[in-house]
């Protein structure tokens, strides 16, 4: 008898050992199941990357064991279910069969769902970290059964589940996480608008900054630099001014202020005796990005925006599909640069990256001082049709407003009182 009792307490023991094994290894199958698979390949990416140095060795440690995500899924769920399946068997043998199902429903409801996704939802990157060998030695026990239902969901659903975030997802990320949004965020109101702007950028056009030839302060070429038109220049405080030929529409080239300091105002030299730059001329469906890698690259600071695009010409011959720069000049007997027509005129061809690039090098708006001065001379100046004519001028300062989306004051221009 005493055998027998000793026979049936050891067995007691052992089923109630068994049952707690079941009940939390089910528990930590659930839990990872939702720790795990809530995070993303891009969330482990950049916490592989960026995050703290705790954070990028839990972050190391996972990557290659989500990566196969549906494998990683059916496993934790097939480990799930067997342990869920087999902990009334043992619960049966100690309780009828009602108690058994309530002891079941109950363990499991509590210790094998509640508690441990909570404590994984919220750490489940440390226990995920934490388990990750037990985790493959699981997906290699699983394999027979798991891969074939992984490769069924990834035919029907797909494999990639890189959640990148789109344009204005990102811009609404990036909101949230300003400190004004009352979440906790750390960054300031002029980081979020800079980093909104640069989001923006992409989408804007030279026209949506430019500004309008109407509102834009540019001298006649045959005009005079007397007393009074150097006192205006003086006044507008501009560092580059416009010129223009016969029409206020047909700009040619610009100044710059600085070049008239030596000029005296009674001499009254004729504009078209200074140094006059050459001007670009882009269309207004240039994007911003384009333009602002071109004024960077210094070779000038504005631009002339012209209104038809008819401008853009595609042309066959064609050989590396950038958009290039062509001014159409010609020698004159005395060997120096007579110009037939000044104004610079933009040609497309297809580009995959939208680049504009000037000279037939292929090389970006040339920056040899030389040859971006507007030869006059004595030759008369062209005029242009109704395609080639201005509608704005954009200059580095516009840009950079779109990127700040605030307007920059200089030292010259008169705020008005909100």
């Amino acid at each position: 008898m005493a055998v027998e009792y000793r026979c049936c307490e050891a067995s007691f023991f052992i089923h109630i050992g068994i049952i707690v094994l079941l009940v939390l290894f089910a528990g930590l199958m659930s839990g990872l199941t939702l720790g795990l698979m809530s995070l993303s390949l891009v969330d482990l990416e950049v916490l592989a990357k960026s995050g703290t140095p705790q954070d990028r060795k839990h972050a190391a440690k996972i990557l290659p064991v989500v990566k196969k995500q549906h494998l990683l899924l059916c496993t934790l769920l097939i480990c799930n279910a067997a342990s869920m399946e087999a902990l009334p068997i043992f619960l049966d043998s100690l309780v009828t069969a009602w108690g058994a199902i309530l002891i079941s429903v109950t363990l499991i409801l509590l210790f094998g769902e509640i508690i441990p996704q909570s404590v994984c939802s919220r750490y489940g990157l440390a226990i995920g970290a934490a388990v990750a060998p037990v985790v493959r030695v699981l997906v290699w026990i699983c394999f027979p059964v798991a891969y074939p239902i992984s490769k069924l969901l990834d035919l029907l659903l797909g494999d990639g589940h890189e959640a990148l975030f789109r344009r204005a997802e990102l811009k609404t990320l990036v909101t949230l996480h300003g400190n004004e949004a009352g979440k906790g965020g750390e960054l300031t109101h002029d980081e979020t608008t800079i980093i909104a702007g640069a989001l923006e950028l992409s989408e804007k056009k030279v026209r949506d900054a430019m500004t309008p030839l109407s509102k834009t302060f540019a001298i006649d070429i045959n005009a005079k630099l007397d007393r009074k038109l150097m006192q205006e220049i003086l006044d507008k405080g501009h560092s580059r001014v416009p010129v223009y030929y016969e029409e206020k529409t047909n700009i040619i080239g610009l100044i710059l202020v600085k070049n008239l300091l030596s000029i005296h105002p009674d001499d009254e030299i004729p504009v078209k005796n200074v140094t006059i730059r050459k001007i670009p001329r882009v269309p207004g469906d240039m994007p911003l990005y384009d333009i602002l890698n071109e004024f960077q690259k210094g070779h000038s600071h504005m631009a002339v925006v012209i209104k038809q695009s008819n401008l853009i010409q595609q042309t066959s011959n064609n050989v590396d599909g950038d958009l290039r720069l062509d001014i159409d000049s010609q020698k004159t007997n005395e060997g120096s640069m007579k110009t037939t027509n000044p104004i610079r005129r933009w040609k497309s061809y297809p580009d995959s990256q939208n680049t504009y690039r000037s000279s037939s090098r292929g090389k970006k708006w040339s920056r040899d001082a030389e040859a971006s001065v507007l030869q006059i001379h004595d030759a008369p100046l062209p005029k242009l049709n109704e395609d080639e004519e201005a509608i704005g001028i954009i200059t580095m300062e516009d840009v950079i407003e779109e990127l700040l989306q605030e307007e920059i004051y200089d030292e010259t221009d008169v705020q008005e009182d909100q």
